[in-house]
């Protein structure tokens, strides 16, 4: 079920759902949520942390799928009224980056909730654009106490 009415655009509101702050947020959109799954959008800017030679890099796409992660939780707990929990990248597994994409390119992460209990979410993610394949992953993400 969709629980989101329309897509989030709203910076302000976005970095109230996810511990990062600028200059380190790597998700400017919110498209889609549900209970099990979120695609977040982000437009990678020229002047970023994990942009050189106008590519970005690895680590950034590692960071946008963590911080969709982060974002489906934000989410879940601002539709509860409730703040916003920091977490953490507890393990990846299986981590493949296929092309890395431009400044300028528009990203779509799709984030796919396997397990969560405990505060403990097992996710699979993909990050997409313009419908080709940029980079996928599973990851451990764990709520700090």
């Amino acid at each position: 079920m969709n629980l989101l009415e329309q897509k989030i655009t709203d910076r302000n509101l976005l970095e109230n759902l996810i511990p990062q702050k600028g200059p380190f947020v790597m998700v400017d959109k919110l498209l889609y949520y549900s209970d099990t799954k979120i695609v977040s959008g982000f437009l990678v800017p020229l002047k970023n942390l994990f942009v050189q030679d106008q590519k970005f890099l690895a680590p950034g796409l590692i960071e946008n799928m963590a911080q969709t992660v982060a974002l489906h939780t934000g989410y879940k707990f601002y539709l509860a009224k409730k703040p916003a929990p920091v977490g953490y990248i507890g393990a990846i597994k299986k981590a493949e980056v296929q092309l890395l994409p431009n400044s300028g390119d528009e990203l779509q992460t799709t984030v796919e909730i396997l397990h969560d209990i405990m505060g403990i979410t097992m996710v699979s993610a993909k990050v997409e654009s313009n419908g080709v394949l940029l980079a996928q992953s599973e990851m451990k993400t764990a709520l700090a106490e």
